[in-house]
């Protein structure tokens, strides 16, 4: 069979790419070839630009309420595609197909809130200011923006960012990850069925080379970033120094307090959905449960007991609860760090590195992973492994939990689990930490409230979607008038 290739979204239009640099896309439970995805080259890039440039007056122009239903447009396809989408999350990126409808319906959130823009797009006035004078504050579009998604939400993440910039009256150019480019180019062919005029949005894949032209153009004005926090650093310093707008969202290392009025099994199947939904790969993902005084050995061993149940495979078994990690090269990486935890002393009291999945000899399969008496300092407890692997440590009671995150440099998200208000209240007033969660393991905010990484998972002013992204999208003017 031939094997399909990708092409780029230009100026309204699917544009085959020149480039002879092709990777392949394979999926990672069934080691079968998907497709190939092209490195696009510099000019291809400076087409996309171009197309967005040229557009973006005609768009600025069209009314928000015409903008708006654009993406009812869009959102009525995306419904009536819904499964056909989930199903090539899975076959690409080795979600179950639960994650992957998931990921599907935040998705469709986004633009359904980005519909709401002649409401949040307002600006305010004021009359007599001073004797005869009035003053006006409207939110303008600035530009052309774009969007450098990571591989593990590879339907959801652009989403987070294109519909809020587009509504806003701004033109746009994607580059998905190279791993996963199907769901992006099955995205495109919706925008191309919901008819949005030329050049609104753009596709182009590629690696390196095209986010370094996207980040040096004088013609891009902001980009939205995410991924490692290695590579956040890297897009937000270049971005800023060609004096764009530029929000990047980085890595994570997510601690879960456990108080020792946690209701036990509510907490523990919440751990459980955290640490190992998505095979761990997840910026919202549990890592480590810092579990405070008597707590600790009735929840180690429910949490065993839990994670050694849960079946694992191909994601488009239905029966499956954990998919494969989204390539070989990333299971070596999560293998190391089991191997590190081992090296470092921690106590592997579930091991995932032996596990078989029948009938698929090929796929990226590590099974949840466990370890017990990890101290603070060890590597396994501050790096993001980014897979299926939680670590455990005793704390004698909330202060010293704080402290030991405090201490870690990524402040993306947490959670405490505990049947008191005050612990509750304590908890959220004191945490260094975007994202917070009561007796809840996946704080993901919904669309209307704003992504928000702290520290070191985030480089930037303003975060990803809810009100922030009207901010970070549009630029205010101030008219003060007065009339003779």
């Amino acid at each position: 069979m031939e094997v399909k290739r990708i092409d780029n979204y230009i100026d309204g239009k699917w544009v085959p790419s020149d480039s002879s640099q092709l990777l392949d896309v394979v999926n990672p439970a069934t080691g079968a070839l998907l497709a190939q995805v092209p490195l696009s080259a510099q000019d291809e890039v400076g087409k996309a630009i171009k197309a967005a440039r040229d557009a973006f007056l005609g768009w600025r122009e069209t009314p928000p309420l015409a903008r708006a239903r654009s993406f009812f447009k869009l959102r009525d396809l995306m419904e009536e595609r819904s499964e056909e989408l989930a199903r090539v999350i899975v076959q690409e990126e080795g979600k179950t197909l639960d994650d992957a409808r998931g990921e599907v319906r935040r998705a469709i959130e986004n633009v359904e809130v980005a519909t709401g823009i002649p409401s949040l797009m307002m600006g305010s006035n004021l009359e007599d200011v001073a004797k005869d004078i009035d003053c006006d504050a409207v939110r303008q579009p600035i530009g052309v923006f774009c969007a450098i998604p990571p591989f593990n939400f590879p339907f959801m993440v652009s989403l987070w960012f294109m519909p809020f910039a587009v509504a806003c009256g701004n033109t746009y150019i994607v580059k998905p990850s190279e791993q996963v480019p199907l769901s992006q180019n099955s995205l495109f062919e919706l925008i191309d069925e919901a008819g949005f005029p030329r050049g609104v949005m753009n596709l182009v894949n590629g690696a390196k080379e095209v986010v370094d032209a996207l980040l040096e153009s004088k013609d891009v004005n902001g980009v939205s970033f995410v991924g490692s926090a290695t590579v956040a650093k890297h897009v937000y310093r270049k971005a800023a120094e060609h004096g764009k707008r530029v929000q990047c969202l980085g890595g994570a290392k997510n601690f879960l307090v456990a108080m020792p009025d946690a209701v036990l099994d509510r907490t523990a199947a919440a751990i459980i959905s955290s640490a190992f939904g998505a095979a761990g790969e997840r910026c919202l993902a549990a890592a480590v449960v810092l579990a405070v005084g008597d707590i600790y050995e009735p929840l180690r061993a429910k949490l065993v007991e839990l994670a050694s149940n849960l079946k694992v495979g191909y994601g488009l078994d239905e029966t499956v609860q954990m998919g494969p990690v989204v390539s070989r090269r990333h299971l070596d990486r999560v293998l190391g760090y089991i191997e590190k935890g081992v090296q470092e002393g921690a106590r592997l009291i579930l091991d995932g590195r032996q596990i078989r999945v029948d009938g698929y000899p090929n796929g990226c399969f590590v099974g949840p992973t466990i370890f017990d008496h990890v101290k603070p300092d060890m590597v396994i407890a501050n790096e993001e492994i980014f897979g299926p692997v939680l670590g455990l440590i005793r704390v004698r009671d909330l202060d010293e939990a704080l402290a030991i995150m405090d201490a870690n440099p990524y402040g993306n998200a947490t959670a405490i689990f505990t049947s008191s208000g005050k612990w509750a209240r304590e908890f959220k007033y004191r945490v260094r930490c975007g994202m917070v969660g009561i007796n809840i393991g996946v704080p993901a905010p919904m669309a209307f409230f704003t992504f928000t990484g702290w520290k070191d998972s985030f480089f930037g002013d303003l975060h990803g979607h809810g009100r922030d992204a009207i901010e970070f999208f549009t630029e205010k003017k101030i008219v003060t008038s007065r009339w003779f």
